[in-house]
């Protein structure tokens, strides 16, 4: 069960309860992952560092890097390393770029960071520590992450579990009976998201740009409500110390003007 679960990238989600603890289960991948050779990082929150290296030999407690957030998890005493992202900026920090062995990120717990926390910022997070950052040019090779989070999925309501869970490439659901262990194992397929450009300008009924003679034509054409050179030299020089006003027509191409008799459209 341990390769299995350890095949594959992204987040495992191991969810347990009052009656079902689930460190034990975290303590053994993450000593799978240390024989596998890869780099492990432990963010240690609900117990001491002492309590959770218990069971490990020192071979294996040499591989792991702990960072404490039990003992003084907002940093006052000030004798610990301070991160200005706070608890974000810890978890951004635990993926190292220098070390081109596969990573391992343990998170003891879930619902300890989802009380401090909230809920979309934490996905968002989790989401990135799967993906090289590669807005920077960082040509370096893309690293196989995995981040092992433990979640007491009583302390917590269908929301923020369904969120963490529709994450997880894997899940554990911890469950017994007649006080025999058991563990329900959910994988599911890594989502493919193929990056297609597709040009804006394919499908259009019309054209975006003018030709030459297009232009040309466009710019000798007349508007209709273009004034006449007359009545802009009435508008912008008018004459002083006259109050006469004037009347602007001009004809249209269907007007029937006759100047015999202008009134033949009277009926009278």
């Amino acid at each position: 069960m341990l390769e299995s679960l350890l095949a594959v990238s992204g987040l495992v989600l191991l969810r347990d309860s009052v009656q079902w603890e689930g460190r034990s289960l975290l303590k053994a991948l993450i000593k799978k992952s240390v024989l596998c050779g890869e780099q492990v990082h432990i963010l240690g929150c609900e117990v001491s560092e002492e309590e959770f290296r218990e069971g490990f030999d020192a071979s294996i407690n040499s591989q792991l890097v702990y960072l404490d957030l039990y003992r003084d998890p907002l940093n006052w005493s000030k004798t610990g390393e301070a991160f200005p992202g706070g608890l974000l900026g810890v978890l951004r920090a635990m993926r190292g770029k220098t070390d081109p062995r596969p990573v391992t990120i343990a998170l003891d717990s879930l619902s300890w960071l989802l009380l401090h926390l909230p809920c979309t910022t934490l996905c968002q997070t989790l989401y990135a520590l799967n993906y090289q950052d590669s807005s920077l040019g960082d040509s370096s090779p893309v690293q196989q992450v995995r981040v092992l989070g433990l979640l007491h999925e009583e302390l917590h309501g269908p929301g923020p579990v369904g969120a963490l869970s529709s994450l997880a490439q894997s899940e554990v659901t911890l469950s017994g009976t007649a006080g025999q262990a058991s563990a329900h194992i959910l994988y599911r397929r890594p989502q493919q998201h193929p990056t297609v450009k597709v040009d804006p300008t394919t499908h259009l009924t019309f054209n975006l740009h003018l030709s030459k003679k297009e232009k040309e034509a466009k710019d000798n054409l007349t508007l209709p409500f273009q004034f006449s050179s007359e009545k802009q030299q009435a508008l912008l020089c008018p004459s002083l110390g006259q109050a006469t006003s004037y009347i602007f027509y001009e004809p249209d191409v269907y007007d029937d003007l006759d100047q015999e008799d202008p009134d033949d459209d009277l009926d009278i």
